[in-house]
Order: C-alpha cells, then sequence, then structure tokens
C-alpha cells in the first residue's frame, strides 16, 4: 500500500501556541514539519505540508488542507505537530 503523509505544522501567524523564554511553539512545529517532509522526500513517500510559512490558519482551512492534498482515503496518514507546555507535575516534580 503507497502511503501518503500530510504534515501539519501547528499553531502559525496570529497563534503562537505555547510560549515561554522566547520560544514559540509555531516556529518549532514549523520547523519539525519541514524537517519531517524533508526526510519523507529522501525516502520517496509523498508527502505534502499544511502550512510552509508563519501564516494563520483557521481550524476549518486545516482541516481542507488536509482533505483537498490527497482527498480522504485509508492511504493517507496526517501528523499534526504541537509541543505540549508542561508545569511542574508534567516534569515529575509536586
Amino acid at each position: 500500500m503507497n502511503y501518503k503523509v500530510v504534515i501539519d505544522a501547528g499553531h502559525g501567524g496570529n497563534d503562537p501556541g505555547a510560549v515561554g523564554n522566547g520560544i514559540m511553539e509555531k516556529d518549532y512545529t514549523l520547523l519539525i514539519s519541514k524537517y519531517i517532509k524533508n526526510r519523507l522526500d529522501e525516502l520517496g513517500i509523498e508527502s505534502v505540508l499544511v502550512r510552509d510559512t508563519d501564516e494563520t490558519v483557521s481550524p476549518i482551512e486545516r482541516v481542507n488542507r488536509v482533505l483537498n492534498a490527497f482527498g480522504n482515503n485509508r492511504n493517507v496518514i496526517v501528523l499534526s505537530n504541537h509541543l505540549n507546555a508542561g508545569g511542574p507535575a508534567f516534569l515529575g516534580c509536586d
């Protein structure tokens, strides 16, 4: 079965996602997504990015871009990249 991959870099544009210490989630999700796309290209696996710049994408537009990439079928894998922000409980410290 030939799989195709849609890579969604979470957040973007006016939605920075988690922010702390000068780091914005949207920047890292885009870097990670571009890395994954480049690696899949090297492996000969067809893939598409939902966004490849720092742009605002509404939830409806995000879904439309996913569906428009390769359609809605069982050979499509969708990766949605996010980085969770955590507090003391997340770090194992109470």
